[in-house]
């Protein structure tokens, strides 16, 4: 049983029940997305929480948090760090960037030039950072949460789909219910900003996702994981399918949600739960499938029916 990774589940959604209002889908894909070593896309209007939720995230988690907002004058050695001359030693020294942290909030990354949020890339996929020929790897637990709005895009760069590609999960946040904006405006009417109940430490962390390294994945289930994937490739309304990443990002996620459910295997139900969060991001639907109104969530959803369920 995986009981080290679903305590640790529970503890950080209480932590951040107790700051964040609503949002429990978000909050379970970044919480799966921190076991299964994975990045996240947050895409929500202005005002939504994103930045509260990531900074939450890291005091339930006692990691070291920055954020840095992305603007169309930021340059990658703002990002990654660059070598400054020393007038008294006569030598470079090397200055590092924000990125050297554990949990990174990339605000609004999309208003930033193709060349800055490539500068990510390295960072993301291999938990390093090469700057003048040395390469430098970056602290554990490593995670990027990236921000960007789902409207006002004059002014904004689109993520490459290499950039996209490198997300696990693409969640979106949406406007909390009446009842749920009621409780926002009185946890703001608070005099002080609750302090954490409990931080789980890096060991703790660290033993949840060997917990959920050794969740089983059948084979039939693997088979499934990689027909929903398939499927977006032969879509007449889909331009471009899924790569293979996606399929080791499905199994992936599905494993880190097996153990936070305290489960030791997989079941068909993690997949096909995460199967929206893993894919929305990397597929491109055809112009006509635009034009008539069509969404990537229901395009997936209409695929995933055509695939058989395994017992």
């Amino acid at each position: 049983m995986a009981e080290q990774a679903q305590r640790l589940g529970q503890a950080v959604r209480e932590e951040l029940a107790r700051r964040v209002v609503g949002q429990a889908e978000a909050v379970e894909g970044l919480l799966t997305a921190l076991l299964a070593g994975g990045h996240v896309l947050l895409e929500g209007v202005p005002g939504i929480a994103k930045t509260l939720l990531a900074r939450s995230l890291s005091h339930a988690v006692a990691a070291q948090f920055r954020r840095i907002q992305f603007t169309p004058d930021l340059m990658p050695s703002d990002l990654v760090g660059t070598s400054v001359y020393d007038l008294k030693s006569g030598s470079f020294t090397l200055k590092r960037g924000p990125v050297f942290t554990n949990l990174l909030l990339a605000d609004e990354i999309n208003r930033a030039t193709p060349k800055t949020q490539s500068a990510l890339l390295e960072a993301m996929e291999e938990h390093q950072v090469t700057l003048d020929g040395e390469t430098i790897p970056l602290p554990e637990p490593f995670l990027v949460v990236a921000t960007q709005n789902p409207v006002e895009y004059e002014g904004t760069y689109p993520l490459p789909e290499a950039q996209l590609d490198r997300f696990l999960f693409k969640l979106t946040m949406a406007y909390p219910d009446q009842e749920e904006e009621v409780r926002i405006l009185a946890l703001d009417n608070q005099p002080s900003d609750p302090a954490p109940a409990y931080r789980i430490s890096p060991e703790e962390l660290a033993a949840a996702r060997r917990e959920v390294t050794a969740v089983v994945v059948a084979e039939d289930l693997l088979r499934y994981a990689a027909a929903l994937v398939r499927t977006t490739r032969g879509s007449r309304e889909i331009l471009l399918g899924a790569s293979p990443r996606a399929a080791v990002g499905l199994v992936r996620g599905s494993k880190a949600r097996a153990a936070l459910a305290g489960r030791d295997f997989a079941l068909p139900e993690d997949v096909k739960e995460l199967l929206l969060p893993t894919l929305r991001h990397r597929i491109v639907l055809r112009p006509e499938a635009e034009v008539e109104g069509r969404e990537p969530d229901a395009v997936l959803r209409q695929l995933a029916d055509t695939v058989p369920v395994p017992r």
